[in-house]
């Protein structure tokens, strides 16, 4: 995960003190309506559910869960599923400034949940506590942090629906994948379907792809960076999933030598920028990182070999968790390493 995504958990209260509600007053003024008016998504009835997250924490309900609010990353993962239907409202980055779907919300439709919130510290209590909701997921990357449910008011928010974390990091790619596929299949996705099972199949046939380009390759250095007005970001392998993974499957992923606190990444000035050789850069494609356009004014950067040689890929930093959503970052990389050239 790159630097721009390890966020401080001390953030501005959501809550001003005229409209510090606890969880009963807001629940009293729920509505029965989703935002276009219609009936919310029934209950799914039947027999007791249950699910042990990666906290450890057994979650248990009357019935499965039919009023899903998630992560927006983890919402389309779901979605990818085959649990869209139950997605009843997101946070995180949604839309972008344009109003297009966010490339974070992958397939679901943007338009037919709410959004509790679109960036990392807005979560809305009042909007989430109006969509009922059975069930609360997320990603955790730091034990007890659930990702973009802000601590001044976690309180309150768990209070109004059981929560399920994932673990997202120090763990690779296929491991968070194959935990969300449990929870939804715990929620009634059939992951036998024809759409889930050439889903499965074609990540598969992906990470094999870069297991021979990475072979063939021999040895290519790749290094996974964020750029930002006054830093480089060199990301580590033995932390971030998909890096962890692609490393398994024989990339040559960078390790920096001396990570920042939480060994995400380690810090560089754009001074020194060219710490590390590398074939290959897998550039951070977030809005909210600069891209090679914006680069262009730092000279370090343009002085790079990787930079020069034209051998710099788009790197997805906070990947779908599901087969669908995750086999093109690694069809991407697999072409992108077959086309690069060692430089030294």
């Amino acid at each position: 995960m790159s630097a721009a995504r390890k966020h401080s958990l001390s953030r501005r209260g959501l809550l001003t003190a005229g409209g510090a509600l606890g969880a009963g007053a807001l629940l009293a003024g729920c509505g029965t309506r989703t935002k276009d008016g219609s009936d919310p998504a029934p209950e799914d009835g039947g027999e007791a559910w249950s699910f042990t997250d990666d906290r450890g924490e057994k979650v248990t309900a009357d019935s499965r869960p039919g009023r899903i609010v998630a992560f927006t990353g983890t919402a389309a993962a779901l979605h990818d599923l085959g649990l869209g239907d139950r997605i009843a409202g997101v946070f995180g980055e949604t839309r972008q400034k344009d109003g297009t779907p966010d490339p974070l919300a992958g397939e679901l439709d943007v338009d037919a949940v709410e959004i509790v919130g679109n960036a990392y510290g807005e979560f809305g209590l009042e909007t989430y506590a109006k969509l009922r909701p059975d069930l609360l997921v997320t990603h955790q990357y730091d034990p007890g942090a659930l990702w973009y449910v802000p601590e001044e008011s976690k309180k309150k928010i768990l209070e109004l629906a059981p929560s399920v974390a994932v673990v997202v990091a120090r763990v690779p790619l296929p491991e968070p994948i194959r935990r969300y596929a449990e929870l939804a299949e715990s929620l009634g996705a059939d992951l036998k379907s024809k759409q889930v099972t050439r889903d499965k199949q074609r990540f598969e046939a992906a990470a094999e792809s870069l297991r021979q380009a990475a072979k063939a390759a021999g040895g290519l250095r790749v290094l996974a960076a964020s750029g930002a007005a006054d830093h480089f970001y060199v990301s580590n392998p033995g932390v971030s999933g998909d890096l962890m993974y692609f490393k398994e499957l024989g990339v040559d992923i960078v390790v920096p030598e001396k990570p920042d606190a939480g060994d995400y990444f380690e810090t560089l000035s754009w001074e020194n920028a060219a710490k590390y050789e590398a074939d290959l850069i897998m550039l951070d494609s977030r809005t909210v990182a600069l891209q090679p356009d914006a680069l262009e004014s730092k000279p370090t950067w343009r002085e790079l070999p990787a930079v020069k040689a034209g051998q710099v890929t788009p790197w997805d930093t906070v990947p779908r968790f599901s087969w669908a959503g995750s086999a093109p970052l690694l069809e991407d990389l697999a072409e992108a390493v077959r086309n690069a050239k060692k430089l030294g």
